[in-house]
């Protein structure tokens, strides 16, 4: 058995280094077009001044709190059980009232929610407050799909959607459930301020690794930005429950230099152009009647 064995794991153990160098690299693709990895705990890497504030903020602040504070009530509640239970605590105090202890509880997490409140302030001003852009893109949630419109004054004058890519239309690399047709394209290092709007029901853009999450809400009009520091392919999604499909109509924006964005507007003006017969109201006369 000992004979047989040996062979038996020795391929074991090749397979399983196999699996796991494919998966390594698979994991390595992905982190590089920002995406969250299969099984993983904690954010995606950011890539913007606003994403690595919202990491610090998450794993310095929040979590070492949280961590405290579940400790402490965690040695509480063991303590109450092996001290006050009724066996070892026959004869129960009658106390009431505790001044210090009412005090304590009630300024301790007064104290913790300024600590957590100052940075979060700090976090938000930077989120809301937009620098001056260097690159303003209209984005428009669908059910269920996203519209880009890239201005006329910055080089664009044109829009398109970008929908979900089926299972059978997927190529090697492409990610299933994220990929997309036509991808939003952004230079690097530029201050991007993206509008965000909707046709019909409220949607959410979020895009992890830029730390951008901001409603799509219809008849408004919101803002938010990013920069980001390093070219890949970044993906998003749709994070409010806008219907049936909510789960099919991700974010997917490309970085690029500023020469391969320069020149995919070139290209893109003649991709996107429009060829139809451009869009004419009705006029009404005080009667009612359509004026021709």
């Amino acid at each position: 058995m000992t004979r047989n064995f040996r062979p038996i794991r020795t391929g074991l153990e090749r397979m399983s280094a196999l699996m796991a160098g494919a998966s390594l690299m698979v994991s390595s693709a992905l982190a590089s077009d920002g995406a969250a990895l299969p099984g993983q705990m904690g954010l995606q890497t950011p890539v913007t001044t606003v994403g690595h504030d919202i990491n610090f903020f998450h794993n310095s602040i929040l979590l070492p709190i949280i961590t405290v504070v579940t400790i402490f009530v965690l040695i509480l509640l063991i303590v109450v059980m092996v001290k006050f239970n009724a066996k070892a605590n026959p004869t129960p105090s009658k106390t009431t009232h505790h001044v210090g202890l009412e005090v304590a509880w009630t300024v301790v997490p007064v104290m913790i929610l300024i600590v957590i409140a100052i940075p979060s302030f700090r976090l938000l001003t930077k989120q809301l407050v937009i620098p001056q852009a260097d690159v303003t893109v209209k984005v428009t949630g669908k059910q269920w799909y996203w519209s880009y419109e890239y201005p006329k004054d910055q080089a664009g004058g044109f829009g398109f959607d970008s929908l979900m890519k089926a299972d059978n239309e997927l190529k090697p690399g492409d990610l299933r459930l994220l990929s997309v047709d036509n991808e939003a394209v952004v230079p690097v290092n530029k201050t991007v301020r993206i509008q965000v709007t909707s046709a019909d029901v409220i949607h959410s853009f979020a895009v992890t690794s830029f730390g951008v999450r901001i409603d799509a809400v219809p008849g408004r009009l919101n803002e938010s930005w990013f920069r980001a520091e390093k070219e890949g392919l970044y993906y998003g999604q749709c994070s409010k429950l806008c219907g049936k499909d909510h789960a099919y109509m991700p974010i997917a924006i490309r970085v690029v230099s500023q020469d391969k964005y320069t020149a995919w507007l070139a290209e893109a003006k003649k991709k996107f152009a429009s060829t139809g017969t451009p869009l004419t109201y009705a006029e009404y006369d005080a009667s009612g009647v359509v004026r021709q």
